[in-house]
C-alpha cells in the first residue's frame, strides 16, 4: 500500500475516532428531535393538522420523513454514524486503558515521584523488617500491595478500583446495544391502529402502510366511558380521562387476566408482544334513544324515562313528554331540548344538560330532569405496536445506568511506598475526585506514621 493510500485510510480513521464529530452528532440528534416533537408523528396526527399546513408543505415533509421522523432513513444514518463513531473511539483507546488496569505501574520512575503527593516516614527496624510490616500495613488499611525490587530498595503498590476505568466504555457498549435494539425493533417489529366499537371485537390492526396485520387473538371492547372537566368559562367539554375495558379471547376463550382488563392513558396492556395504547375515541353511531331520570319534587320518587324523537312517552304524573331537539356545543355541552305537556295548560319546552345535572331544579316543575345518557356507542382508538427488540434496549439501558454509575461515582486510588534502609515515602494517585482522596491519603499516612515501623 502507497504512503497516499495510508494516510487516505488514516484520516478516513481519525474522522470516526474525532471527539469533534461525537459532539457534531450529539448536538445534530438533539436538534433533529425537536422536529419529532413539534411535527405530529404517526399515527397520532390528527385530521384538523392537515388543514393547518399546505399541499407542498405536506408534499415536503412526507418526502423528509418529518411525520415519522425516527424511522426515517436519515435520522436512522445519524444513528449509524453515532455508533460507529463510539466503536472506533473505544476500539482507538481501549488497549491502551485496558493495558494500564491489567498491567499497572507497580513502580514509580522520579519524575512521578515529583509530581504525585507524598509524606515521608521515617523508620525503625530492618529493610526486610520494615518491608513486611509494610506489606500487612497495606494490606490491611487499603488493599494487597505488590512488591518489586529496585536496585537496593522496594516498591510497594497498591490499587484499588482499577476496572472502573472501563466505566466509560461500558456505556459506549450499552448505546451501542440500545441502537441494536432499536434496529431489531425497527426491521422486525410494528405498529398500527385499531379502532374498537363498543360490544365488539377486532383480530388485527392497520399497519403504517395500510396493510391489516393479524393479531392471533381477538380484542374486545366491553365498555367505553370518557369524563369531562365541570369548569367554568366555556370548559365543559375539555376530556379529562378516558378508559376502555377490553377483553382478550384466544381460540374462542377468555385469555385468564385479560377479562374486562382496564386500558387508560399512559396505562397501556400488553399481551403477547402486543402493547396496546389509549389513543383517540369517538362516537360510533347515532343515538336513536335518549335516557333521563325524572325526580319528584315533593315525595323524591325516582322514574327512569326513555325518548326517542317523534315518540310520545307517558311519565308517572299523567304528563307526556318528547325530546324535540339534541345540540352538542362547546362549552354547554349535550343539551337535550325537551316537550312536556298535560291535559290543561300550554306545553313546556326547556333544554337539559348533561354536563350539568342540577340546572334544572332552577326551573321549578314538580319534575326535575336529569339527562344520564343516549344508545350511541363508543369507538375506542388503539395505537398497537409489537417491538421484539425492547428487551435488548432494557438491557442496554441497564449497562449505560451501571457503566454511568461506575463512571461518575468510582475512582481508581494507587498507592505506592518506596522504600529504603530507614526511611519511605508514600505517594497517592486517585483518576478522579482528588479533594476527597487526599483527606482518604492523609489519614493512611498518619496512621502509618503512628504505627512506628
Amino acid at each position: 500500500m502507497s504512503v497516499n493510500e495510508r494516510s487516505l485510510v488514516q484520516q478516513i480513521w481519525d474522522f470516526f475516532c474525532s471527539l469533534k464529530l461525537t459532539l457534531f452528532l450529539l448536538i445534530t440528534l438533539a436538534i433533529t428531535s425537536i422536529i419529532g416533537t413539534i411535527i405530529p408523528q404517526f399515527p397520532n396526527i390528527d385530521d384538523r393538522y392537515w388543514g393547518t399546513i399546505s399541499t407542498t408543505k405536506k408534499a415536503l415533509y412526507d418526502k423528509l420523513g418529518f411525520f415519522d421522523m425516527y424511522h426515517s432513513w436519515w435520522f436512522l444514518a445519524l444513528l449509524a454514524l453515532f455508533a460507529i463513531n463510539l466503536i472506533s473511539c473505544s476500539i482507538k483507546r481501549l488497549p491502551h486503558v485496558f493495558k494500564f488496569v491489567s498491567e499497572p505501574a507497580t513502580t514509580l520512575s522520579e519524575a512521578q515521584q515529583k509530581i504525585f503527593p507524598s509524606r515521608d516516614i521515617k523508620l525503625t527496624a530492618s529493610l526486610e523488617e520494615s518491608k513486611e510490616r509494610l506489606a500487612a500495613f497495606l494490606g490491611t488499611e487499603f488493599a494487597k500491595p505488590v512488591i518489586t525490587p529496585v536496585d537496593h530498595h522496594y516498591h510497594l503498590f497498591a490499587q484499588k478500583n482499577p476496572w472502573c476505568r472501563l466505566g466509560v466504555y461500558v456505556v459506549h457498549f450499552s448505546i451501542v446495544v440500545i441502537f441494536v435494539g432499536a434496529i431489531i425493533g425497527t426491521l422486525f417489529g410494528y405498529k398500527g391502529f385499531a379502532a374498537i366499537v363498543e360490544g365488539e371485537s377486532v383480530n388485527s390492526i392497520e399497519g403504517r402502510d395500510g396493510k391489516t396485520i393479524p393479531l392471533g387473538f381477538e380484542v374486545h371492547c366491553d365498555q367505553f366511558t370518557v369524563s369531562y372537566y365541570n369548569a367554568p368559562g366555556g370548559e365543559g367539554r375539555t376530556p379529562k380521562s378516558f378508559k376502555s375495558i377490553l377483553t382478550i379471547s384466544e381460540n374462542g376463550h377468555v385469555v385468564p387476566g385479560y377479562k374486562n382488563a382496564r386500558l387508560i392513558v399512559n396505562e397501556p396492556l400488553t399481551y403477547k408482544g402486543f402493547t396496546f395504547y389509549q389513543s383517540s375515541y369517538g362516537q360510533a353511531s347515532d343515538p336513536t334513544t335518549f335516557f333521563f331520570t325524572a325526580r319528584n319534587r315533593e315525595t323524591g320518587r325516582m322514574e327512569q324515562v326513555a325518548l326517542r324523537p317523534g315518540e310520545q312517552t307517558r311519565l308517572s304524573d299523567g304528563r307526556e313528554a318528547t325530546i324535540v331537539d339534541l345540540t352538542d356545543n362547546p362549552g354547554e355541552g349535550l343539551v337535550a331540548t325537551l316537550q312536556l305537556w298535560g291535559r290543561t295548560g300550554e306545553p313546556q319546552v326547556f333544554r337539559v344538560f348533561k354536563d350539568q345535572p342540577t340546572l334544572d331544579e332552577l326551573r321549578g316543575d314538580r319534575l326535575i330532569f336529569v339527562f344520564t345518557g343516549t344508545d350511541a356507542r363508543m369507538y375506542t382508538g388503539l395505537q398497537v405496536s409489537k417491538d421484539p427488540g425492547v428487551w435488548v434496549v432494557w438491557i442496554g439501558c441497564i449497562m449505560m445506568c451501571v457503566g454511568l454509575c461506575i463512571a461518575f461515582f468510582m475512582s481508581h486510588k494507587r498507592v505506592w511506598i518506596v522504600l529504603s534502609p530507614g526511611y519511605a515515602r508514600i505517594f497517592g494517585n486517585a483518576s478522579k475526585n482528588q479533594p476527597a482522596f487526599m483527606t482518604e491519603f492523609e489519614a493512611l499516612a498518619e496512621k502509618l506514621q503512628n504505627q512506628n515501623i
